[in-house]
Formats: structure tokens, sequence, C-alpha cells
């Protein structure tokens, strides 16, 4: 259950995580025998696409005595889009105190729902098919996590619960169709066909995967962050968040809330499965949602639940993905030492979070004289 009344993270306090995390995974590098400043320093090149050496080719541009690889470079920022996007989703629904865990769900439904309709009507012109295709694959989202919102408004079922069992159902009718009525006839995987030309988001940088969804991801930041402080609906989703008992005898329609809350988290995930198909792979497969929608989790906690913070935690950790790939091709240090890091800051966040629980728990408290507040993971 996730607390209603929690105070703002601090900076330096998600800083520590990291720089914890950071020491940890210094230490078990030396110990494997390999070299920390190499190793680190390859990393950071990876994560930046600033790598030291004279340019070369059209998509290295030249600074001094470094340059800039556009690939490097594309290859986290297309890992920071769904990340951000997933993160994003986890904090609204945090707001509300719902902790949404379905985003790999909602991911993979917007993901399916934006290839079906990509892949039909090729005759349309791309300013009708795109938009109807981005706007399907986010509608797709809403639905399955407006769906778990509904069973834990009218029927209480714990959202933590519904959420992990429609990950599941997602994933395996993605599967069926994929198989079955989606299935490319020209090839043998399962998988569906290319999305239409008239579906696709423009490239932003050749050769790589990273398309103009990325315009779309960032604008979600400030479009969250006025809707839930500057807005009504916002008003009834933070006070819902900090007491849904006393939201409820203010006269809050807190049902109704929770399950938009909800359909708004799941439009989130399923945005940043639509932008995957219709951005980067143009096609959907198995396993394209990858771990995005669990790692979202992890950037939300880190960042807690304001969406500038997210958009930070979420740079970091698509940094460390795009950094970690490029490492292991320069040095063949294994990639995992990017998910070992990352799970180390879900470790230490997640202690602090227990140690705050443990100091609230505590201290006795009055609900009806504790001071509103905003709610956020410590």
């Amino acid at each position: 259950m996730v607390p209603t009344v929690i105070s703002r993270p601090g900076f330096l306090r998600s800083l520590t995580s990291i720089a914890a995390a950071l020491l940890v995974a210094a230490l078990l590098l030396g110990l494997s025998g390999y070299n920390v400043a190499t190793a680190f320093g390859t990393l950071w090149s990876g994560a930046t696409g600033l790598i030291a050496g004279p340019a070369q080719g059209s998509q290295q541009v030249p600074l001094g005595p470094v340059h800039l690889d556009l690939f490097q470079l594309a290859q986290t920022l297309t890992q920071f889009i769904p990340l951000l996007l997933c993160g994003l989703a986890v904090a609204v629904g945090l707001q509300a105190g719902l902790f949404n865990i379905g985003g790999q769900g909602q991911f993979i439904a917007g993901a399916v729902t934006a290839a079906a309709v990509g892949i039909a009507w090729p005759t349309l012109p791309t300013i009708v098919h795109l938009p109807i295709a981005l706007l399907a694959g986010t509608l797709a989202g809403a639905v399955w996590g407006g769906l778990a919102g509904f069973l834990k408004a009218w029927r209480q079922v714990n959202e933590v619960v519904s959420t992990i069992m429609l990950n599941y159902v997602a994933d395996n009718i993605a599967n069926y169709l994929i198989t079955h009525s989606l299935k490319d006839p020209h090839n043998q995987a399962p998988q569906t066909a290319a999305v239409s030309a008239s579906a696709t988001l423009p490239m932003l940088v050749g050769h790589t995967n990273l398309s103009i969804g990325l315009f779309l991801a960032l604008l979600t930041v400030p479009a969250l962050g006025f809707l839930v402080k500057r807005t009504a609906l916002g008003f009834r989703i933070r006070a819902v968040g900090l007491n849904s008992k006393a939201a409820r005898v203010a006269g809050l329609p807190v049902k109704q809330t929770q399950v938009i809350t909800m359909a708004l988290s799941g439009a989130l995930a399923g945005l940043a499965g639509t932008i995957q198909v219709l951005g980067a792979q143009h096609r959907y497969f198995p396993n394209l949602a990858g771990t995005y929608g669990f790692d979202g989790i992890a950037v939300a906690l880190l960042a807690g639940i304001d969406s500038t913070s997210v958009f930070y935690s979420a740079l970091f950790f698509g940094a460390l993905t795009g950094g970690a790939g490029y490492m292991q091709d320069q040095t063949n240090i294994p990639d995992s030492i990017g998910r070992i890091i990352q799970a180390i800051i879900i470790l230490f966040v997640g202690m602090r979070f227990l140690f705050y629980r443990r100091k609230r728990a505590q201290i006795p408290t009055h609900p009806e004289t504790t001071p509103v507040q905003d709610s956020t993971v410590p």
C-alpha cells in the first residue's frame, strides 16, 4: 500500500543513492579485474556520445579534441523515451496513492494497437493516418490502465494485484494476435507486418531508432505538471492521494478520480509503446516491451512524483543503458553492469523508503489536523 502522505524527496538524497550504487559497481569491477577508470570513462562516452579523437563520418560532429557521435547519443535518447513515459505513468499513479506496476501491460496494449492501426488503411495520408495510430495506441493503454482503476474503485481489488495480472493478459493477447490475425504473411516469425510509411514517425538521426517521438515524450513533462498542479482534476488526484477518506467526506468523486488517474497512467505507458512501434521498430514482435514498464517503477521511485525530477531520472537510466552497450563493445566488460547499478539504486531507494515508513509509524498523527502537502516517494 502506497502511503498517502509522504515528504518531498531531497535532491541530495537521490544523488546519494546514485553515488552509493556507482561506488558498489566500482568495487565489483575492481574485484573482477577490470580497470574501473576505463570502464566508467567508456560508459560516460557511450552515454553522452562524447568520444575522444577526431570526427570520422557524417554522424560525428567535431568538438575540438573530442567529437560528438550522433549514433551513440541517439542510442541513449531512444532508451530515454520509454523510460520517461513509463516513469511518468508510475508517478501520476502515486499522486493518487495508486501503485501502478502494470506499465508493462499498458505498454504492450498501446504497442500492438498502434501496430494494427499502422498496418491498416495504408492509402491514408500521413496527416490523417499517423495521428490516428498515435491516438489509438494511447487510448489502448488508457483502457488497460482504466480497467485496473475500475477494479480498484468499484470492487476494491488492489491495483498491485490487478495490474500484475493484466500484464500477463496483455502479453498473451498480443502474442496470440501476432501468430494469427496480425501475423506478417511474408515472414515465419511471430510478428506483425511493418507499419505503413504513412503511420511512421519521422527519424531525427539517420540509421538510428530515434524519431520525433522524442518531442512527444518531452511535451508530456510540462503537460503532466500543469495538469496535476494547476487543474481541478489535478487537485482531486492529489487530494485522493493525501487521504481518500477525507476526500470522500469532502464530497470529491474518489472512485471516478481513481479510474481517471489509472487511465491517465495507462495512457502514458501506452504512448511509450506506440512511439516504440511507430518510431523505433515499425512493427510489433515478442519482447518489444523489454522491461520498460518495470524500469519505469525504478525511474519514478528514484525521482519521486514530480514530472521534472522524473525527466532527469529517466535520462540517467537511459544513459546507463545506452552507455553500457558501448562499454561492452569497447572493453568487453559485460553490459549487465548497467543493470547492476540500477538494481543497487533501487535497493538504496527501497531502504530509504522503508526507513521513512518506520519513522512515520513511530509518530502519532491525526488525519484531521495533518497539513496538506505534496505526496511523493522520499
